[in-house]
């Protein structure tokens, strides 16, 4: 990918770099102060923290294994300030025990060491772009799922590629779950609750037949399903 690419969705976005590893922050730091509008340094969670008790970001990316406040801890810590808040976060191979909490937390992306700067630069493009197409729709209850289709959380309407798509009551409870919190992944148990609380039963088999259904109906990949975790939404913007 080519920077002019994401710099026109970028070149406005304020970032929080977190990495303990000098070398790697400083080198990070400078290739992205290039692409971002501010991007400000923090060597752990606990510097990070104060950076974001003090100012406004639209981006954090962090380390997950830093002194004083670890990665998992500040993602905790922020989304319980923002529970909207976009966190990417960089992962060694050996890590992958951790991954698992991350994503249900809701993070937007995680990124393995070493760091492939191509690959960064893609999930950048990807993240800045949907929040160019957010702050755009800022005052909506429309939730784009690619550029041609969207749902209309208010109106409980479909649609794809420019045409309106039949849905059933169960699919519009699904959907209504997952569009609360993009990203964040919901658990079978999470799901099944949510239908009770509406009077319905659905069990988890069900869910599976369910998805299976709506995924025909919907844009390619935006309904994301994790083995053994739950189910999250995730739109092609």
């Amino acid at each position: 990918m080519h920077s002019k690419e994401l710099l026109q969705y970028s070149k406005n976005l304020t970032l929080l770099l977190v990495e303990d590893h000098d070398a790697l922050r400083e080198n990070t730091a400078n290739v992205l102060q290039n692409l971002f509008k501010t991007v400000d340094t923090a060597r752990n969670g606990q510097e990070a923290l104060g950076l974001y008790n003090e100012n406004k970001y639209d981006i954090i990316l962090t380390d997950i294994r830093m002194p004083k406040i670890d990665g998992v801890e500040l993602v905790e810590a922020v989304y319980e300030k923002n529970p909207h808040q976009i966190i990417i976060v960089l992962s060694a191979h050996d890590e992958s025990k951790y991954l698992i909490p991350l994503l249900n937390l809701g993070v937007e992306h995680y990124i393995k060491k070493p760091l492939d700067y191509q690959e960064l630069l893609k999930v950048f493009y990807h993240v800045s772009k949907k929040i160019s197409s957010a702050s755009s729709r800022l005052h909506t209850n429309t939730l784009l799922l690619d550029e041609k289709s969207h749902y209309d959380q208010e109106k409980k309407i479909l649609n794809v590629n420019g045409k309106m798509v039949h849905l059933t009551k169960f699919e519009i409870i699904f959907l209504d779950i997952l569009s609360q919190q993009l990203s964040k992944i919901y658990s079978n148990d999470e799901i099944v609750h949510t239908y009770q609380a509406l009077n319905e039963n659905i069990d988890a088999q069900n869910i599976r037949k369910l998805v299976s259904k709506l995924r025909k109906k919907m844009p390619e990949n935006t309904i994301e399903s994790i083995y053994g975790v739950g189910y999250r939404l995730i739109p092609n913007t």
